[in-house]
């Protein structure tokens, strides 16, 4: 403990930090805590607060405590110092107050409001000694915003207070603040965490220490700087600030421990609460309305720096805490004030007619928080919030304004037509549709008085309740302008075309009442498809004539159509013929008909359809010299025809001037202009007449082929069918389109003529007949006859058939074939079959079966299987093969066969199986005997599995596979070698995969396993399973055990399930179980396994080990921790776990108290249970009682004996001897009652001493557990003893057995001493044996050291091998790893890594030389492509030569032709002919004919030597398969070698690859030059032949002589073939090239491919080798 007096440093620090954060956070929030004055504008542009300060000053009187020393009279209270200080006791006197001069030890509650006194000295207040609750409390006489508060101690701070507030003057209380030495366990039920929220209530721990021991502090803030505050006005920031009372409870005393061990007065005297300052610091609370405060009412205090309640209010707003609005200043809500916005109450506004008004929230927000001020008590007949409007039956004067007191007047309403009483609008607000003095209407009324009927009503009148009553008008039909009706007699007034009283009607030949303008529309019915101009009014529906449709009546019905201005036509195929004398009518067949000039035709007309005058018109196709002129002829003058009569009279004369006429057609056009809708003078029929003249509609008829019609042509004509044919034609009159299903493409047709879609060459109205010049009328149409112009008479052809009129020597139904024997059509001529054919084809001339087994084009050559030359002349035929036998005698083995000039032999083909040059053996992978007559060559049926290019394959002879591949094994290779399974036939046979763990030891083989052959399932040991016999089934475990597996049993419901680790066997088990099977706790748990395992949390402080009792759970502890889980501190050690430290020596006399206090409370709890089992109280004498109710039996008795003197008398005695005994026993009892009640407070405190000392007591139990096992293995250890010394001494002792065993078995030693010792010399013997069959293995071990290592591996006793460097079995580097090999060692790991270096220089080369090669590839591809160009170039100017070489042959054919019809003329005379001929010698060549030659001998050769460019492709060809044969081998070393030689094999190739390039590019050249040669030979050769042939044409000319063109063709023929088999030739070759180069190219890519892949692979298998793989 500190001494009171010593002061600490800390609680100055503490007060002068928390001072300096409290400023802080007043400047921060001027809402809470405003040190300084209002800002400069006052309160005018915002908030401002009155200044803060204590609230106790000049409230003493206000501050209360509940406990003050010396108040009833002087009291002695100690202090707690040195041992050295000689006063520690002072008396408290307090019946006066505190004086400085007298009465220096007073201690009252007021002292704490100044620090000292006038004199400097401290001044305290100060409690009574030893109470614990004790309470300051500061009454407020109003409300006061408090912001935080200090209290310094004098002695000790309490371990334990509460800060409490109310804000209704005490009614109720709330916490601020619990402060406590031990939060959790003092206030359990507060958190004892930091704050978290601002208005959050803690448990604060650190203004409870036990130091200092005077001058502590505590500090309280109500807002802590630490929380930010999003808004400082927020109610519940206010409601936190504001109180109007304040209480701090001190409910623990800090005591030193002593008081617990002795309740003596004297130890609790120097255990009080005494305070030096209490500052409660706040100010007056204003909600921001006032910048000063004033003395509330009645307080009468007027102390310097007194905090004073009652606000001096600003903005209009009143009250002790300015918390309301002024009167009639209500047009706003009341609101705390604002930094930026002081929220000052507004005026309310009631126009001069009130003045009170109250505030409204609902009115405010309806508003959108602008006004929300309502007036009260309007005058001057106005209402409303604000007064704003007239009373009911008064309005607004127009003229007046309405804060004037005579603005409201009276309303003006007609009785009849107005409602509500006269009740009219107050005032005029076009928003809401009022107007001031509008009376309220009826329904049917209008007019500021209402006297007047609505648009759309009549007939005012009080007997009708709306007033007036409704038109009725149709809205649709009446006129927009006006009233719809008369206001008297309700007549609507009708829009144009409507009509009826209420308009709603339209007028006749008129449709559709609507809105428009003219009310209803015409009806424009057709005026040929509708029997009238009238419809239906609702949908405008016209009368149609029959099949039209529509509202109009302007559409055909479907399948119907309308006829066309040429609908009446009469075929001349169906006329009668006339004929004059040398005149004829010739007929052609359906569609044609011929008529020759003069001819006549008779017409039948019989179904007109309406009577008027028609225009008679006629169409023919006047043929000259077999062509064709469709024209068209009509007349001009009309015909009246009329219905049900027949014409039969109508005949037509042909005259013109053309020999033939054919297909006259008669039409008969009406004349449209006689029919109803053209015939008239009105504007309708003008427009029509007009319409059909502009659009041409009738002219497109006159004219052929008809054009098409326009849409108001086709609506025209539409019409006029409609009149004639009384609507879309007469079904009786074939009027439906009827159009022929096969023939057309629907049952559709057009709408104007009907006619029908047909389908291609099908002609007709309805398709049903085949155009001229087709044939075949089907389903898919006809087709064209396609006669052959030069093979046929004429272009038609039977209409069924289809054949064609045939020339001489033409066959076929087009004509268009030779007869038999011929071919070549048109230029037919014989078959040339050599004598072996009569027919052939007739367009390629190749013969048809060739006799004489002969075959070919031409029947030239023999089939196969015959020999010889068929060729007619040659005097030879074909003979059959012997291969051996021939083709018919059954012992043929050869497909053909040919005779061999040189050696004079026949050389056979030999068949598939058969090999030989007379196919008299098998081939390779064939067996049998075929030089044998029916003897035939068999595949070995070896199912695939062998080379059928090896020879030894199989057996010749007898078939037998003897080299089976892929695995396969077997007489014909049907299965797998043993330790391989699958499908033999199918080439898939693979190795077996067992795994040597769980396969049956039977089965395998020096590690290698059989399997089953076909599926490969492996033979598994018990209880495992999988194809390869891998893993074990389900629920089992101890793979790899010579007997299988074995079962999990995993403990239920320990484990998640019944399967476990199936190498292991552990189990998955539940949290908190463990073992193998789950039938244990996990570590670091306890408990029962088959209940529950719960887990230990030992602390990691404080217990020894992690694992706890596995029964009980108690951790095992250090010496300074106990509890279960070792996390508190141990009997004799004090402090906060784990900081633990031993007691002071004087906790065993603390022990023994603790001990004689519990040796008590087990004394009183017998006691007590003594009396409450018996009733009585052990000690008092219960006899006088007995005695007592003896004499009560006595008085009881004489009461039934009826003895009254006896009764009085005794009575009386009782009476006198009963008040004795009662004065006794209320003595007794008092004094029982005394000591029960001192036993209960005794009680009470050990029972607090009791759980103070529980868990010392606790702690004292382990350790007396802890001791009482020490003993017992002390007393373990002493019985080990005594068992020992009996095993010493003693006849039954085991030393003394092991004596008398000892003695016996030395007899029995020296009794078998002779055995044991020949024994000996074979044990010995055979260690010889042993040793030096080590010895031989460990030379064996050397031996195989130097052939794996390189070194003997002779190992050191710490495995170093020092003089092994290449080391070997055993040794060990100096880092501990295995040594064996290394570089420089000749054994096997050496030549590995030897290996290993040559394949990573392998893998280098083969990077490098791979760059190279597709460097290499690269500059073959661009030679290639520039060879390829070049090429490309000599083939393009050769064909541009070759096309010049063509236009010159042209010309000079030209020439020639000239100078052949210059020979030809009459007036050519000899001289003229001489001169020509001398011009054209004349003409002299550039070089001779030798030269010619020449270079065309050098151009054959150059192009000779092209060819060599394929030997190259040929070349690099077979490289490249070599280099992919390597590719395909198995083996690195095989690899690397082969993968060297492909490597330079491909060099090599790609260098000769590159000099043939090289040589093909300048064999191009001179290809080019010699191109230019080629060039300057042919135009000199040109003009040699033309020469030539000039002087052969002037030769024969001189001579007179005929000379032909043929002579001319045949000389440009021989010239054109010398000239083009070359360029052709060099085409092809330089084509060949090409393709050649192309090929080169993708092998050259794909050897590049191998090399990557070779390179690849060698990697892998390197890396494999490497990794032992």
């Amino acid at each position: 403990p500190v001494v009171n007096s010593r002061r600490s440093g800390r609680g100055k620090a503490a007060l002068s930090n928390d001072r300096h954060v409290l400023s802080v956070f007043s400047s921060v929030l001027p809402v809470v805590a405003q040190e300084l004055p209002s800002a400069p504008h006052g309160c005018m542009e915002g908030s401002c607060y009155p200044a803060t300060g204590n609230l106790l000053i000049g409230r003493a009187i206000n501050l209360t405590a509940t406990s003050t020393c010396g108040l009833d009279g002087p009291e002695q209270y100690c202090i707690v110092s040195h041992l050295q200080d000689l006063n520690k006791c002072f008396k408290c006197d307090s019946q006066m107050p505190y004086d400085a001069y007298h009465h220096d030890n007073s201690h009252r509650v007021e002292n704490v409001i100044y620090h000292r006194d006038s004199r400097g000295e401290l001044t305290w207040w100060q409690s009574v000694n030893g109470e614990e609750n004790v309470s300051i409390r500061l009454n407020l006489e109003a409300e006061f915003h408090f912001t935080h508060f200090i209290m310094k101690f004098k002695t000790f701070r309490p371990a334990a207070m509460i800060i409490e507030r109310s804000s209704d003057f005490g009614r109720t209380w709330r916490p601020y603040r619990y402060f406590a030495y031990n939060c959790t366990k003092t206030f359990p039920w507060i958190p004892a965490h930091s704050l978290q929220f601002i208005d959050e209530v803690i448990c604060e721990e650190r203004y409870s220490d036990i130091e200092p021991s005077t001058e502590g502090e505590v500090i309280y803030k109500v807002l802590d700087p630490a929380i930010h505050v999003k808004d400082p006005y927020s109610l519940d920031i206010q409601d936190l600030l504001r109180i109007t009372n304040l209480r701090i409870n001190f409910t623990k005393l800090r005591t030193l421990g002593d008081n617990l061990l002795d309740r003596r007065p004297d130890v609790l005297q120097k255990y009080y609460y005494a305070l030096y300052e209490l500052v409660v610091r706040g100010s007056c609370f204003c909600y921001g309305h006032a910048s000063e405060c004033a003395p509330v009412p009645g307080v009468t205090s007027r102390d310097l720096g007194m905090i004073h309640g009652r606000c001096v209010c600003k903005h209009n707003t009143v009250g002790l805490n300015c918390e309301r609005c002024r009167d009639f200043y209500h047009d706003a809500p009341w609101r705390p004030a604002e930094t930026d916005n002081a929220h000052t109450c507004r005026e309310c506004n009631c126009n001069g007619h009130s003045n009170q008004c109250h505030f409204d929230m609902a009115v405010y927000l309806a508003t959108g928080n602008i006004s929300g001020g309502v007036c009260d008590n309007c005058l001057h007949n106005t209402m409303g919030r604000n007064c704003e409007t007239c009373k009911y039956f008064y309005y607004q004067d127009p003229t007046r304004d309405i804060r004037d007191p005579a603005a409201c007047i009276p309303c003006d309403c007609d009785p009849v037509g107005s409602v509500e009483g006269g009740l009219c609008d107050s005032n005029t607000d076009l928003d809401l549709g009022m107007i001031g003095g509008q009376c309220r209407c009826k329904q049917n009324v209008k007019g500021q008085r209402c006297d007047y009927c609505k648009e759309g009503h009549y007939g005012l009148s009080p007997d009708i309740p709306l007033g007036c009553q409704p038109c009725n008008c149709d809205p649709r039909g009446i006129t927009m302008i006006g009233a719809p009706c008369d206001q008297i007699s309700g007549d609507c007034s009708c829009k144009r075309y409507v009509t009826s009283r209420y308009c709603d009607q339209c007028l006749p030949e008129y449709w559709g009442l609507s809105n428009d303008l003219a009310g209803c529309r015409p009806c424009d019915c057709d005026f040929g498809g509708a029997t009238s101009n009238r419809c239906r009014m609702d949908n405008g529906q016209c009368d149609c004539r029959p099949h039209l449709i529509g509202r109009q009546c302007s559409e055909a019905q479907p399948a119907f159509f309308c006829a066309s201005l040429d609908y009446n036509k009469y075929e001349a195929e169906e006329a009668i013929g006339q004929r004059q004398p040398g005149q004829m009518v010739t007929w052609t067949g359906p569609g044609f008909a011929r008529v020759k000039d003069g001819a006549g035709l008779e017409f039948t007309i019989s179904n007109i359809p309406y009577a008027m005058e028609y225009d008679i018109m006629i169409r023919y196709e006047p043929e000259v010299c077999g062509l064709k002129h469709l024209r068209d002829c009509f007349e001009t003058w009309p015909f009246c025809f009329e219905p049900n009569n027949q014409y039969t009279s109508v005949d037509l004369i042909m005259t013109n001037a053309y020999s033939f006429s054919l297909s006259p057609q008669l039409v008969l056009i009406p004349r449209y202009d006689e029919l109803p809708g053209f015939r008239g003078d009105d504007a309708p029929d003008e427009s029509r007449r007009q319409e059909m003249e502009l659009y041409m509609c009738l002219d497109s008829f006159m004219t052929l082929p008809m054009p098409a019609l326009a849409e108001l042509c086709t609506t025209l004509i539409c019409s006029i069918s409609a009149i004639m044919y009384n609507g879309a034609l007469d079904p009786s009159t074939m009027s439906s389109c009827q159009c022929n299903p096969q023939g057309s493409l629907s049952t559709e047709c057009d709408k104007v003529g009907g006619q029908c879609h047909c389908k291609p060459n099908v002609i007709g109205r309805k398709c049903d007949q085949c155009a001229p010049g087709t044939y075949g009328f089907g389903p898919y149409g006809c087709t064209v006859c396609d006669c052959h112009s030069q093979g046929s008479v004429g272009h038609q052809c039977d209409p069924v058939t289809g054949q064609c009129p045939c020339q001489h020597g033409a066959t076929g139904r087009q004509c268009s074939e030779c007869q038999p024997g011929q071919w070549g059509f048109p230029n037919c001529r014989q078959c040339q079959c050599n004598g072996h054919a009569e027919s052939c084809d007739p367009e390629t001339g190749a013969c048809y079966e060739c006799r004489d087994y002969t075959a070919g084009q031409l029947c030239e050559r023999c089939v196969n299987g015959f020999y010889g030359n068929p060729i007619l002349g040659s005097g030879e035929h074909c003979h059959p093969c012997p291969c051996p036998g021939h083709p018919d005698s059954g012992h043929s083995n050869g497909a053909s066969c040919h005779t061999d000039y040189a050696s004079n032999q026949i050389l056979c083909q030999c068949g598939e199986g058969y090999a030989g040059p007379r196919c008299d053996r098998c081939a390779p992978g064939y067996y049998g005997d075929p030089q044998q007559p029916g003897g035939t060559c068999w595949p070995c049926q070896c199912n695939g599995n062998i080379d059928p290019q090896d020879p030894e394959s199989c057996d010749p002879q007898t078939g037998q596979c003897l080299r089976c591949l892929y695995n396969t094994d077997g007489h014909s290779c049907s299965e797998c070698k043993p330790g391989y399974y699958g499908n033999a036939l199918a080439q898939d046979c693979r190795r077996c995969t067992c795994v040597t763990a769980g396969t049956v030891d039977d089965y395998c083989t020096d590690g290698v396993c059989h399997c089953d052959k076909r599926t490969g399932q492996c033979p598994c040991k018990p209880n495992i399973i999988g194809h390869n016999c891998d893993q074990c089934t389900p629920n089992h475990w101890n793979f790899g055990s010579v007997f299988g597996c074995e079962l999990c049993e995993c403990a239920q419901p320990n484990s998640l399930s019944t399967h476990c680790n199936m190498f292991s066997g552990q189990c998955h088990c539940q949290p908190g179980f463990g073992g193998r099977q789950c039938s244990e706790c996990e570590a670091f748990h306890w408990g029962d396994p088959r209940v529950q395992c719960e887990e230990c949390n030992c602390h990691p402080l404080g217990s020894e080990i992690a694992q706890c009792d596995r029964v009980t759970g108690a951790c095992v502890c250090k010496e300074e921790a106990s509890g279960r889980r070792c996390d508190e501190c141990a009997r004799g050690f004090t402090g906060n776990f784990p900081k633990c430290v031993p007691c002071h020596p004087c906790f065993q006399l603390w022990d023994d108290a603790v001990c004689q206090i519990g040796r008590d409370l087990t004394h009183i709890k017998d006691v007590i249970a003594m009396i409450l089992e018996k009733g009585e109280v052990p000690g008092v004498n219960d006899s006088r009682i007995r005695e007592l109710e003896k004499k009560l039996a006595q008085i009881q008795d004489l009461i039934r004996n009826g003895d009254r003197e006896g009764i009085y008398n005794l009575i009386s005695q009782t009476i006198d001897d009963l008040r004795a005994e009662i004065a006794l026993t209320d003595g007794r009892l008092m004094s029982v009652s005394w000591e029960l009640n001192v036993t209960a407070n005794l009680d009470n405190a050990l029972k607090r001493n009791l759980t103070a000392l529980e868990k010392e007591l606790k702690d004292l139990n382990n350790k007396l557990q802890q001791l009482h096992r020490e003993l017992e293995n002390y007393h373990t250890a002493e019985l080990a003893e005594k068992r020992c010394n009996a095993s010493v001494y003693g006849p039954q002792s085991p030393v003394e057995q092991s004596e008398d065993t000892r003695n016996r078995t030395e007899a029995l030693l020296k009794e078998r001493k002779d055995s044991f010792m020949r024994t000996v010399t074979a044990n010995n013997k055979s260690l010889s044996e042993l040793e030096e069959k080590t010895h031989e293995i460990d030379r064996k071990l050397q031996h195989l050291n130097n052939r794996v290592c390189g070194g003997h591996g002779n190992a050191s006793a710490n495995s170093s091998c020092p003089d092994s460097p290449c080391g070997g079995a055993g040794c060990r580097d100096s880092d501990g790893m295995l040594k064996c090999g290394g570089k420089g060692c000749k054994g096997t790991v050496g030549a590995s890594l030897k290996a290993l270096d040559n394949a990573d220089d392998l893998h280098k080369n083969l990077t490098t030389t791979s760059e190279e090669l597709q460097t290499i590839l690269r500059d073959i591809a661009t030679l290639t492509q520039t060879v390829k160009t070049q090429a490309k170039d000599t083939l393009d100017k050769a064909q541009g030569k070759k096309e010049l070489f063509e236009s010159s042959n042209k010309m000079l054919k030209d020439f020639i032709q000239k100078i052949r019809d210059f020979l030809n003329e009459e007036g050519a005379d000899p001289e003229s002919i001489e001169k020509v001929a001398q011009q054209v010698l004349a003409i002299s060549l550039p070089v001779n004919r030798t030269v010619i030659l020449n270079i065309v001998e050098q151009i054959k050769a150059n192009i000779a030597n092209l060819t060599n460019v394929e030997g190259v492709f040929n070349h690099t060809s077979e490289q490249l398969a070599k280099v992919k044969d390597l590719a395909q081998a198995e083996g690195v070393s095989d690899n690397i070698n082969k993968t060297k030689e492909a490597l330079e094999t491909s060099q090599s190739a790609i260098k000769k690859a590159e000099k043939e390039m090289t040589t093909a590019l300048e064999n191009l050249k001179n290809a080019q030059n010699i191109t230019t040669m080629v060039s300057l030979y042919y135009y000199y050769y040109y003009y040699y032949h033309v020469i030539y042939a000039v002087i052969f044409v002037i030769k024969h000319s001189n001579k007179c002589e005929y000379f032909e063109i043929s002579d001319f063709v045949w000389l440009f023929s021989h010239l054109l073939v010398f000239l083009c088999p070359s360029f052709e030739e060099l085409e092809r070759k330089f084509n060949k090239n090409e393709q050649k180069m192309q090929q080169q190219r993708d092998e050259l890519a794909d050897l590049e491919k191998n090399v990557t892949e070779v390179r690849e692979y060698i990697r892998l298998k390197v890396m494999g080798y490497n990794n032992c793989q």
